[in-house]
């Protein structure tokens, strides 16, 4: 049981390349169960384009990035549990690799998410369905896999699920007593006990 440097870069590098599997995975797992939204489009009588989403299906909006996001941080969870049982490389460390990781397997996890969803009900392009006066077309086109389209709605939840797995392993390290966290078997103490003179 070493405590080199690169044997704990090595730990490091196996935690983040350990993640992107399950990325993949959460991304493709996201892309069959996020409900498709439908809609229709209708072209009024001034020549305007106007589209409507049926009953609820706006609410699959919010919906299928929820999912992502709660499929992401129970994958957080898990693995920070997992990360945990290494008990040679317990420490800082592994927070880091752990916290890389889990943005690197969000970021995976979108990504792979959205291309099966797109390669999966299409991408519609409103401006380009043939359309004449109050005809109506209708659609289904892919979830999104984030809450909206700004960088820092994105960012948050590349974000979370990186907190939530630093979250879990803080939980453990905290319920430890020793200083090494249990990463070591427990030695003898190396100052000698000094007796009382009575």
């Amino acid at each position: 049981m070493t405590d080199s440097p690169m044997c704990r870069r090595r730990a490091a590098v196996t935690v983040v390349a350990g993640l992107v599997p399950v990325g993949v995975l959460v991304g493709g797992l996201w892309a069959w169960l996020a409900p498709p939204i439908r809609g229709v489009v209708m072209l009024t009588h001034s020549g305007e384009r106007l589209h409507e989403y049926l009953g609820p299906e706006s609410e699959h909006f919010f919906v299928a990035a929820f999912l992502m996001l709660g499929m992401l941080n129970v994958a957080a969870a898990v693995a920070a549990v997992l990360a945990w049982q290494w008990r040679a490389q317990r420490g800082p460390g592994m927070v880091a690799a752990l916290c890389a990781g889990m943005l690197v397997a969000a970021g995976v996890a979108a990504g792979v998410g959205v291309l099966v969803a797109h390669l999966r009900y299409g991408t519609v392009d409103f401006a380009s369905i043939p359309l004449k006066p109050d005809q109506l077309q209708y659609f289904t086109q892919a979830a999104p896999a984030f809450f909206g389209p700004l960088w820092l709605e994105m960012a948050c939840t590349l974000l979370l699920p990186a907190a939530t797995a630093a979250l879990v392993y803080a939980v453990p390290v905290a319920a430890t007593a020793r200083d090494d966290l249990g990463g070591f078997p427990p030695g003898e103490s190396i100052h000698p006990r000094t007796q009382s003179a009575s």
